[in-house]
């Protein structure tokens, strides 16, 4: 028997030894688990706010391209109204009547004389009976041209061009900001 008192104990021992391990295997576990889960939530809240981030990023691009696309948007109006608005100022010219043009080349001949004494005068098909009665004409010459007149010096070197679209481009260019600013506020 005490053989068998000796196994038990052993048994016994054993069997203390092996809860004990369990229970010790138990709570690691438990504590592994639970580390794991707070690194799983700790990534998590990294992944959520690396994605709001991100959202928030995009957002933000959306809104600035959706704003720059509207300013070009608005730009391209202004520019079209702009074009417009010149396109009609150079056809009122051109339709300007007979005694309209003859007071403006007669304007004309004035201070282009001043450059330029007795120039050739070349002008519009049609339109060279209003240059007669304008002091300062040297010879004039009607060519395919546009409203306006073109000066040239006698000996070619020197020529002036006051044809309306030429002025109205110059013009234009100078007091397109206040135009725009005008019309636009």
């Amino acid at each position: 028997m005490a053989l068998d008192k000796v196994v038990g104990d052993i048994l016994e021992s054993a069997r203390r030894d092996a809860d004990q391990l369990i229970r010790s295997a138990e709570k690691e576990k438990t504590s592994i688990l639970q580390l794991a889960q707070e690194n799983v939530a700790s990534k998590q809240k990294e992944r959520d706010k690396q994605l709001e981030e991100a959202l928030k990023r995009l957002r933000q691009q959306e809104t600035s391209s959706a704003e720059l696309e509207a300013k070009r948007i608005i730009l391209n109006a202004r520019k079209e109204l702009l074009d417009r608005a010149s396109r009609e100022v150079l056809q009122d010219l051109v339709k300007m009547s007979d005694a309209e043009k003859g007071q403006l080349y007669g304007r004309i001949m004035a201070r282009g004389s001043k450059v330029i004494p007795n120039p050739k005068v070349y002008c519009p098909k049609g339109e060279g009976r209003l240059l007669s009665g304008i002091p300062g004409v040297g010879s004039a010459q009607e060519t395919d041209m546009g409203a306006g007149l073109v000066l040239e010096s006698m000996d070619g070197m020197v020529r002036l061009d006051y044809r309306f679209k030429t002025i109205l481009e110059g013009i234009w260019e100078k007091e397109l900001k206040n135009v725009s600013n005008l019309l636009f506020g």
